[in-house]
């Protein structure tokens, strides 16, 4: 693979490069006062259409080289299916433990004064 670092293409680092800075900048926004924190759906949006523009205007043509004379196949393709499940699973359970222990956070009134 001619072009790759760390076995990814440059698109791959391009787009990690975007989210990552997209992702520094929303942080940064959402630590402003006023209306600045608003600005953060803006970014996110803009950071959204232009991974969609890289991802819908490749730069390699399409067409795929003549076929080699074996055929590739995946040997660790249930592993990487149990290992995405996990991920998913533990995704799911930090949601709901951000629903339960900070979105449900109870408010509790001050109390009056009373004269």
């Amino acid at each position: 693979m001619a072009g790759t670092a760390l076995g990814v293409g440059p698109g791959v680092l391009a787009l990690q490069l975007l989210w990552g800075l997209a992702l520094l900048l929303c942080l940064g926004l959402l630590r402003a006062a006023g209306r600045a924190r608003l600005a953060v759906v803006p970014v996110a949006l803009g950071a959204a259409a232009l991974s969609a523009a890289l991802l819908l205007f490749p730069r390699e043509d399409e067409r795929p080289a003549a076929a080699a004379a074996e055929e590739i196949v995946d040997t660790f393709f249930i592993g990487r299916f149990v290992l995405l499940a996990v991920m998913s699973l533990v995704l799911l359970g930090c949601l709901f433990l951000l629903l339960i222990y900070h979105l449900m956070e109870p408010v509790f009134a001050k109390p009056l004064r009373s004269r």
